[in-house]
């Protein structure tokens, strides 16, 4: 189980992970999710990813795949209710605008599966506003899920720093950030902002979150660069663009 989940989350430490819905092939997600799953939910499961295979897309004012979103909780338990609307919305190939309506018009549970979503099914930039929105809101587990692979993948620099910043203000572990070593390396301006922010903490005499100093230390320009991160394969053949 991830930091974010240790801290906001009543699920089970057997459920599948936040981590795991964001780079994991949907094809070894629903592998995994079936295995926690007793027969009824495997059955519900099941019907609803054939169903939004067949009518994927928008069909009238709510598409079937749509209402199933919203029974996913109590027909799979909430442990497991992220993973099955994640695998929903990758059967219905839900685009950026399908998202973006179900994210507008989603709860929150609904919200964090389009923002765990995301890098199975938007390519590029175009889902971005849904991860900015996030990032506006305090609740800690869509700010978590906002900084996933997709933001790593396309938040711009000045963005990103922000994103990082508001995981510190939060308290959401900065472990959530994805490819977070490769891209605080020899950041300087992010540098420069945790020292203001840790000086305005202590002014204050509040104590400095730790995971400040861990990004801190990444961003030292005489550390060994991390490793590239790796290239988008094709959707469909990896965990992240699937």
């Amino acid at each position: 189980m991830t930091p974010v989940e240790r801290v906001n989350s009543d699920s089970p430490v057997d459920a599948v992970t936040s981590d795991d819905l964001a780079r994991t092939r949907p094809a070894d997600l629903h592998t995994r999710l079936d295995s926690h799953l007793t027969g009824a939910a495997r059955a519900w499961l099941d019907q609803a990813l054939d169903e939004a295979g067949t009518h994927p897309g928008t069909h009238g004012p709510i598409s079937v795949w749509e209402l199933r979103l919203a029974e996913a909780g109590r027909r799979c338990g909430a442990e497991h209710a992220d993973a099955a609307r994640v695998l929903i919305l990758h059967a219905a190939r839900a685009d950026a605008a399908a998202l973006t309506r179900v994210y507008q018009q989603g709860t929150a549970a609904e919200r964090r599966a389009v923002l765990h979503a995301l890098p199975h099914l938007v390519p590029g930039p175009d889902a971005l506003p849904l991860v900015e929105d996030a990032l506006r809101t305090n609740d800690t587990r869509l700010v978590a899920a906002a900084v996933g692979p997709y933001a790593a993948r396309h938040l711009d620099p000045h963005q990103w720093r922000h994103a990082v910043l508001k995981c510190l203000f939060t308290g959401v572990p900065v472990a959530a950030v994805a490819d977070l070593d490769r891209r605080a390396h020899a950041d300087a301006e992010l540098a420069r902002m945790l020292g203001d922010y840790a000086a305005e903490r202590t002014a204050a005499g509040r104590p400095v979150p730790a995971d400040l100093h861990r990004v801190l230390t990444l961003t030292d320009p005489t550390a060994t660069p991390p490793a590239p991160a790796t290239a988008p394969g094709p959707r469909g053949t990896d965990g992240e663009e699937s």
